[in-house]
């Protein structure tokens, strides 16, 4: 059997996701695979494109034209949104500027890629929010006979307290609660920004309650995660660790 060697492209890929993104960009797990996903439909798209297969393709391949064809495939067969197109354009740009370094003799035809522009264009209708029974009827619609259920109680009413995106809450580490007087979250965002934002003694109530049933066998739950699925585990998209000291819901500190 012929060995299959590395093409330019192939060999690139690799440097982007391993070394450029990660180490001197210094991106997190979740935007790079926003970056892996948006390179993998183009390069399926460029493939059929250029009647190829996807091991045979070259920096060459990458060219403005294709590009625009791409992101014309994105909305039109994928029904994706503006946002989302831009979002692929964006990684294609990043992946563009990254190319140029290592293969100067395709600067003009990258130059192109990158002017290609973000397509403008306005929400069809604006953000919407819920009123307050509306909130309250659907926690009461919350059956919280069962362990399963009381974290779901928890998480949305912690979520609804803070405006915090479901990513920022499943990543919660018991350390990062602060369950006495005065409560706390802290809260680690995009570009691992972080923010503290106050709860509710309420909303702190049942997170200490659920804590305390979700990780009794502990003895020091610091770094567990407080919202854990049915085997008791939580996979976030990033690690942190205890980096200040917020009080526990036993009153004793990080």
């Amino acid at each position: 059997m012929k060995a299959c060697t590395p093409t330019g492209l192939g060999r690139s890929i690799v440097g982007f996701f391993q070394d450029y993104l990660p180490t001197l960009r210094g991106m997190n797990r979740h935007t790079i695979q926003s970056y892996r996903d948006a390179l993998v439909l183009f390069l399926q798209f460029a493939a059929t494109d250029c009647r190829r297969p996807v091991e045979a393709l070259e920096v060459a391949d990458i060219t403005a034209d294709r590009v625009g064809r791409f992101l014309a495939f994105l909305e039109t067969t994928r029904q994706n949104s503006i946002t989302t197109r831009n979002a692929r354009l964006a990684a294609l740009h990043t992946f563009a500027r990254f190319l140029v370094a290592r293969n100067p003799e395709h600067m003009a035809a990258l130059q192109q890629v990158l002017g290609i522009p973000f397509k403008r264009g306005a929400r069809a209708a604006p953000i919407e929010y819920l009123e307050k029974t509306k909130i309250e009827a659907l926690l009461a619609g919350i059956d919280r006979s069962a362990l399963s259920g009381q974290r779901d109680y928890a998480m949305f009413s912690l979520m609804f307290n803070t405006g915090a995106r479901v990513q920022e809450i499943l990543n919660l580490r018991v350390c990062d609660l602060r369950l006495a007087s005065p409560c706390q979250v802290r809260l680690a965002g995009k570009g691992n920004k972080t923010r503290i934002c106050p709860i509710w003694p309420r909303t702190a109530q049942l997170l200490r309650d659920l804590i305390r049933k979700q990780h009794a066998s502990v003895e020091n739950p610091a770094n567990q995660p407080v919202f854990v699925n049915e085997r008791g585990v939580s996979v976030p998209w990033y690690r942190r660790t205890c980096v200040y000291d917020p009080v526990f819901f036993d009153g004793s500190s990080c």
